[in-house]
């Protein structure tokens, strides 16, 4: 006799291996946030030094976040990180770098 499965209900983790990583998450997140910040920041060229710190700081702590990840989620996160990173970082270097214009 078929019965319907019982669905579980989704839950939004990083931990799909079912071990805690607290470490890889919180680089995880702040490679992310880093990423945001320094792309979002691209929009306005008064902001190129926001740009080129926050990318190049994010770019940094992307890459060893990549390193030590544990889990598909964590890398993904990462990635759209480390993408955010280097373009905020670019174009707040060829917007005038990363010290205040004269």
């Amino acid at each position: 006799m078929l019965q319907p499965s019982e669905r579980q209900r989704f839950k939004l983790t990083l931990n799909t291996d079912g071990r805690a990583h607290p470490v890889e998450n919180v680089l995880a997140m702040a490679t992310l946030a880093l990423g945001v910040v320094a792309f979002v920041s691209t929009f306005w060229v008064s902001a190129h030094m926001i740009s080129a710190w926050f990318g190049l700081l994010g770019f940094g702590v992307g890459l060893y976040s990549q390193y030590i990840s544990a889990t598909t989620p964590q890398r993904s996160l990462n990635i759209i990180g480390l993408v955010g990173s280097f373009v905020g970082a670019a174009l707040g270097i060829a917007h005038g770098g990363f010290l205040p214009h004269p």
